[in-house]
């Protein structure tokens, strides 16, 4: 970059080597701003000097570091045979009075009082690298400028001070292109521009040639091309202000022409009028749909607040039948609590759980069929296995009929079917496949894991039930503790437990009879019209009409039979009553003896002609399970 062009914008930063507190010898500050020549070159050129000549003055830092130099060259024979603390003090001394905390700052002429620029401060040190800074954001009044003043504020012993001030003018720097095999004087500043390093003291590096292509140079005939080309440009500029010159004075000698302006005024004034039109129909439509708007809430204020006042009454309705409500609700609830008492001894005594004989700890048996608290041996006997599977049987049994009667639901379904019931988990991550789980025994170390884990379902579920009747399960592998502490609890209580509610056999009766009719000289007897509540008053007093209405129209000639039982009795009287009734039913045309005609040759009437529901004309009873087990395991 040429001198004349370097500015304060090309600034970057500023460096400081070697720094020094010490004046040069021989010369004080007013000295070298009056550039006097030093005594030792007038000594050697003059000789003596007399005593009226004017000597050099030394300052009073000269003196000091004069002094101290002085003493240490004295006391450098001190230091050979000083021990490491005394040298290790002595290196901090010369460190600390060589190093300070040293900051600059910029400052421009002409501009304000505060500086351009101020540095950050760095700690301890001799040279010093400051950051780079960036002076475009100025102003153009400084940017372009090329002289400025560098402070340098340097801190020793808790005190700043201003330790040197340079008029800079970059125009006067000398190039040197690096920091590098260079040896600066003491306090030399140095100057990094957009182009290289700077300095006032050391000379000046002529900066190596730019690679750049050659540029063409003009001919003689491009440049008077370019010259009658310019001589056209004036020519035309003064032309232009010719013909401005005679418009404006033609335009002041013009009355104005207000016609194009009015115009313009009245177009612009009807584009207003057509725009404030558009608006108010517009503002006019949103009145008329804010107004139906209204409307319309208002319309759903007044329903809302009917729907208020009615449902205020019929809070206050209801407020009247709350303690009735209330008090059936205690009701229900103490006979629904009853209803389940009386069920749950029921089920003690249908499945009763009583100490095994063995006479161990927590050991039981039900229906008289003992099951160990899931610890047995898997190389039993079939004999075991099948009391086993009986009693875990009985146990689902009962546990399938509990889920019903304490409203729990079972997280695992069990199908009860006797010695080979199963369970069911559909909560595990398995396939559907092998979701179920059988409760018996088949062989095979597959099947002994199916069936552990299939107990271990059960007992979850005995757990289920125990929780929702509030009872802790210490351990859930006790299946029948567990089983008789939940009955005990539930069948538990201080009053006294409720009767069964009639119905039972006369209430299957009365839905056998419901709908069938039976017709004799004209009259029938039918139950289709009855709908009293089964166990009622009413259905009793039904009932025993219509039982004595059936009794009396089927007895007919055969009643006297059937008031003296003595005369069916005897020997034979079993064979002979069969034979009757068999060929009562051959002579109808049935062979089961469920004919429709009464009597016989003595004169006894036939059940089956009644239809009775327990008839077991037609049925067949075995005690047949071979194959049983087989076939349950196949379909599990």
């Amino acid at each position: 970059m040429l001198p004349q062009n370097r500015r304060l914008r090309h600034l970057q930063g500023i460096y400081l080597r070697n720094l020094s507190f010490t004046r040069p010898h021989g010369r004080a500050a007013d000295d070298l701003e009056a550039d006097l020549p030093s005594t030792k070159s007038q000594a050697l050129h003059d000789g003596p000097s007399p005593s009226y000549l004017l000597h050099h003055a030394h300052s009073s830092e000269s003196l000091i570091n004069t002094t101290k130099s002085n003493a240490r060259l004295r006391s450098t024979t001190t230091l050979a045979g000083a021990n490491n603390i005394t040298r290790q003090k002595q290196l901090e001394y010369t460190i600390e009075g060589r190093t300070a905390d040293v900051f600059f700052s910029l400052h421009c002429e002409g501009a304000k009082e505060d500086p351009l620029y101020i540095s950050e401060v760095i700690e301890r040190a001799i040279n010093f690298n400051f950051r780079f800074f960036d002076l475009s954001q100025a102003g153009p009044s400084i940017t372009r400028k090329s002289q400025f003043v560098l402070k340098i504020w340097a801190k020793r012993q808790l005190s700043w001070s201003l330790l040197l001030t340079q008029n800079v003018d970059l125009r006067s720097l000398n190039y040197l292109g690096s920091l590098q095999n260079y040896q600066f004087p003491p306090n030399c500043l140095v100057f990094h521009l957009i182009d290289g390093i700077y300095s006032f003291e050391l000379s000046s590096k002529r900066p190596e040639p730019k690679q750049a292509p050659a540029l063409p140079t003009s001919s003689y005939n491009a440049l008077m091309k370019l010259s009658n080309l310019d001589n056209s440009i004036q020519d035309a500029l003064a032309t232009r202000e010719a013909l401005t010159a005679q418009i404006n004075s033609i335009l002041e000698h013009t009355p104005p022409d207000t016609v194009p302006q009015a115009q313009e005024s009245a177009s612009l004034a009807s584009k207003y009028v057509t725009a404030q039109t558009r608006a108010l129909r517009a503002a006019q439509t949103r009145r008329a749909d804010l107004q139906a708007s209204i409307a319309a809430r208002r319309t759903a204020i007044q329903e809302g607040r009917i729907a208020q006042t009615k449902a205020a009454e019929d809070v206050k309705h209801a407020q009247s039948k709350l303690p009735a409500s209330l008090a059936s609700l205690t009701s229900t609830r103490e006979t629904i609590h009853g209803q389940r008492r009386r069920i749950c001894e029921d089920l003690a005594h249908i499945f009763p759980i009583v100490p095994s004989p063995s006479g161990a700890a927590l050991s039981f048996q039900i229906c008289g069929v003992p099951l160990p608290n899931t610890d047995y041996d898997p190389t039993v006997s079939s004999a075991t296995e099948d009391s086993l599977s009986a009693a875990l049987g009985f146990v689902a049994q009962l546990t399938h009929a509990l889920q019903f009667y304490l409203s729990v639901p079972l997280p695992y379904p069990v199908s009860p079917f006797g010695s080979r019931s199963s369970i069911r988990d559909d909560i595990s991550l398995l396939p559907d496949s092998q979701r179920e789980f059988p409760l018996f025994l088949r062989g095979g170390a597959t099947a002994q894991y199916r069936f552990d884990y299939a107990w271990f379902l059960l007992n979850k579920d005995i757990e289920t039930l125990c929780v929702s009747a509030g009872l802790k399960v210490v351990d859930i592998r006790h299946t029948l503790p567990n089983l008789k502490y939940l009955l005990y609890v539930c069948s538990a209580g201080r009053d006294e437990v409720p009767e069964r509610k009639r119905g039972g056999v006369r209430g299957l009766w009365a839905g056998r009879m419901k709908g069938r009719s039976v017709a004799d000289d004209g009259a029938s007897v039918s139950t289709a019209g009855s709908r009293s509540r089964p166990g009622s008053a009413d259905s009793e007093a039904h009932g025993g009409r219509q039982r004595d209405a059936l009794m009396g129209k089927v007895a007919g000639t055969g009643a006297g039979a059937l008031l003296n039982p003595t005369a069916a009795s005897g020997p034979g009287a079993g064979r002979s009553a069969s034979r009757e009734r068999k060929s009562d039913g051959e002579a109808n045309g049935n062979g089961n003896g469920n004919g429709n005609a009464a009597g016989g040759p003595s004169g006894l009437p036939s059940v089956g002609k009644i239809g009775l529901p327990f008839d077991e004309g037609d049925m067949k009873l075995t005690l047949r399970t071979k194959g049983m087990r087989e076939n349950v395991g196949a379909h599990g």
